[in-house]
């Protein structure tokens, strides 16, 4: 399964390589694979590769999204060319339950790309997740730059409106089932079941 993200927020073509990710089946998860153009703007993150950082959002970033938008909880997946990421599940848009949960994230580069390899463990996805989205960040101040696998479309942007993006109206169908197979039953997640919203 792969996707691209060949424009920004608000619905404008992408002007370089697209970010591609790419999921594949495991028995413990699914591995999720970035392959994306590094642009090293902002610089590094103040923390060491391979941890958990929050506040990451205001870095260079890949994010993917994973949605039941009957209860709108969700997985967000942070992924940082340096090397560091953030895992958080929010139940409600906005409302985090847990926060800085642990991966193991590898990633490499190579010149003017940079490719990153994880596992998402079962226990990390809402049950019943339906939707997806995926975004991708860089730049920094007046220059940053916002895509989204799916946008907003240009004729809904609003005035003076700003990228955000749990916007979870425009997430997409998006099915596990396909990933794993129509007999494949989701694990049942004691991380959900416990889940307290923190903000």
């Amino acid at each position: 399964m792969e996707f691209k993200i060949q424009h920004t927020w608000n619905d404008f073509p992408v002007s370089h390589e697209p970010v591609v990710i790419r999921f594949t089946p495991e028995n413990a998860g699914i591995q999720m694979e970035v392959s994306a153009p590094f642009f090293n703007d902002p610089p590094a993150p103040p923390s060491e590769p391979g941890k958990p950082f929050n506040g990451l959002w205001d870095y260079e970033v890949v994010e993917a999204f994973f949605l039941n938008d009957q209860t709108e909880q969700y997985l967000e997946v942070e992924l940082c060319p340096h090397g560091q990421y953030l895992v958080l599940l929010l139940s409600g848009r906005r409302k985090v339950c847990k926060q800085e949960l642990p991966l193991v994230f590898e990633v490499s580069r190579t010149g003017a790309k940079w490719n990153g390899r994880v596992l998402l463990p079962w226990s990390y996805f809402t049950p019943g997740t339906n939707k997806f989205n995926a975004f991708a960040i860089h730049g920094s101040g007046v220059d940053r730059i916002y895509e989204a696998l799916y946008p907003v479309p240009q004729q809904e942007i609003q005035k003076g409106q700003k990228p955000d993006f749990h916007r979870l109206e425009y997430f997409k169908s998006f099915s596990l089932k396909s990933l794993m197979g129509e007999d494949w039953k989701q694990p049942v997640s004691e991380l959900w079941a416990s889940c307290k919203q923190i903000n």
